[in-house]
């Protein structure tokens, strides 16, 4: 991907970021995954290579990340992968290298998460209020963004997590190898500088200030401004939806002498709707349920 950014675009984005910082905000409490959500809605709207991704099929929610810990800011998570192969787990003699024992034979499966009337592919979770508190300075991010303010950093892993949606929904973007053929990897020095260009072409659109008001405030700022930082989340938080394994009813022939151990499944729910959903309260060191379920 290369995208010229002429000196037009470069007054234009510092024009873009001047207009957010002199904005006000009301008071009140604030859905920081709603914010996020809205925001992701428009840029691919506005970036063409992000053209692709259906919103409707990608759930926003929260985690907690504490901001003085190390870790991710934010999750790009696949749940649109096809069922694996049938597999198994095996053990072997140090000695001898003959296999001693395996599992039984499984395959590995996506749940189903559906809200309203949309099947979710992917989930893009945010560590609140780690994310929140994301710098250029934090994040090494000078060099792409010079002079730049230090929220510009956030929008750059809003970007960085939409560009991980893969154009065939079949799993977390995969990109380029020697030879033409794709890798296994998520990222490379390409991909970053994707990320760089994409998110100076939508801040060269001249997007609405309101949309990016909420990316201009760090934890603190937030909570001075609005009261409360909340988000959505899942009931069963800290959980959410992952793959899980499910073994197979017709087991191949067990090989002589070679003992089978059972698959321990692991207790994972395998679907989920809208009444799974939850908004807690985020805080510097905890989080809090604040409504039973979130509407759909």
């Amino acid at each position: 991907m290369t995208t010229a950014i002429t000196n037009d675009d470069d007054r234009a984005i510092h024009s873009c970021v001047q207009r957010v910082a002199e904005r006000p905000s009301p008071a009140g409490m604030i859905n920081y995954t709603d914010q996020l959500t809205r925001l992701m809605e428009d840029i691919v709207l506005r970036v063409p290579t992000l053209g692709h991704i259906d919103m409707s099929r990608v759930l926003v929610f929260a985690r907690f990340g504490r901001s003085d810990a190390e870790g991710a800011y934010a999750t790009c998570h696949a749940i649109s992968i096809p069922s694996s192969e049938p597999s198994y787990y095996f053990w072997r003699d140090r000695r001898t290298g003959a296999m001693t024992r395996r599992s039984e034979w499984f395959v590995t499966k996506s749940p189903r998460v559906e809200v309203g009337s949309s099947t979710i592919d992917y989930l893009i979770s945010f560590c609140l209020p780690r994310f929140c508190d994301q710098t250029i300075a934090r994040a090494q991010k000078q060099d792409s963004y010079p002079g730049a303010a230090p929220w510009v950093a956030k929008l750059d892993t809003v970007v960085h997590e939409l560009y991980h949606v893969d154009p065939t929904h079949q799993g977390i973007r995969r990109l380029p190898g020697l030879n033409g053929k794709t890798t296994t990897r998520s990222h490379s020095p390409e991909f970053f500088r994707d990320v760089v260009e994409m998110t100076k072409l939508y801040l060269a659109t001249r997007p609405d200030p309101e949309l990016l008001d909420f990316l201009t405030r760090d934890f603190k700022g937030l909570e001075q401004r609005y009261g409360r930082v909340t988000g959505t989340t899942f009931r069963s938080f800290p959980s959410y939806p992952q793959r899980y394994t499910e073994v197979l009813t017709d087991q191949p022939v067990i090989e002589p002498g070679v003992r089978v151990e059972p698959v321990r499944a692991p207790s994972l729910r395998t679907q989920f709707t809208a009444d799974d959903l939850d908004v807690r309260e985020f805080g510097p060191r905890a989080s809090r349920r604040v409504l039973h379920k979130r509407a759909a």
